[in-house]
């Protein structure tokens, strides 16, 4: 495999160059291929699959249906602080529009967009499962409920290294 394509630090880009020659062929292991992949990145560089995709010999477009299926991956770098707010009726009848505005502006990004520093990306869903936290955020998986606009800076804030 060429060295010369920039997924990573160097390290990484080694690991996945042995990763592929290893199961050079093996279609059968896309799974394993995928999860391993990730692990050495963080999440799957869309860089990545067509590399898998010619080593495996297995077409990108049955690539893309197996990380788009499964939840496990992503296409997306993770951040540091994962946010993800809720726009479920509940919580957006209590106000979560203006809660993510607030974060968005705090943070400087839009929904979808990790900060310059990589520490937070945010995003929003139509369902957390807890109604009667409305309205309600995750940051890496914990809950924050029954928030107002002025919670959120003392919750960022809260994750300053």
């Amino acid at each position: 495999m060429c060295n010369c394509i920039r997924l990573g630090t160097e390290e990484q880009v080694s690991e996945f160059n042995a990763l592929l020659d290893e199961y050079k062929g093996q279609k059968d292991n896309i799974m394993i291929v995928l999860q391993k992949t990730q692990g050495i990145f963080g999440y799957i560089p869309e860089m990545s699959v067509k590399m898998i995709a010619e080593a495996l010999k297995i077409a990108e477009s049955e690539i893309y249906g197996i990380i788009t299926f499964y939840s496990q991956f992503t296409l997306t770098p993770k951040a540091k602080y994962n946010l993800d707010i809720c726009l479920g009726t509940a919580c957006f009848v209590l106000g979560a529009q203006d809660i993510l505005d607030k974060i968005l502006a705090k943070l400087g990004v839009k929904v979808g967009e990790m900060t310059k520093d990589g520490k937070w990306i945010v995003t929003s869903c139509r369902c957390l499962g807890c109604c009667g936290l409305a309205p309600a955020i995750t940051i890496n998986g914990e809950v924050y409920g029954k928030l107002k606009v002025e919670d959120v800076d003392k919750i960022i804030d809260g994750f300053a290294d």
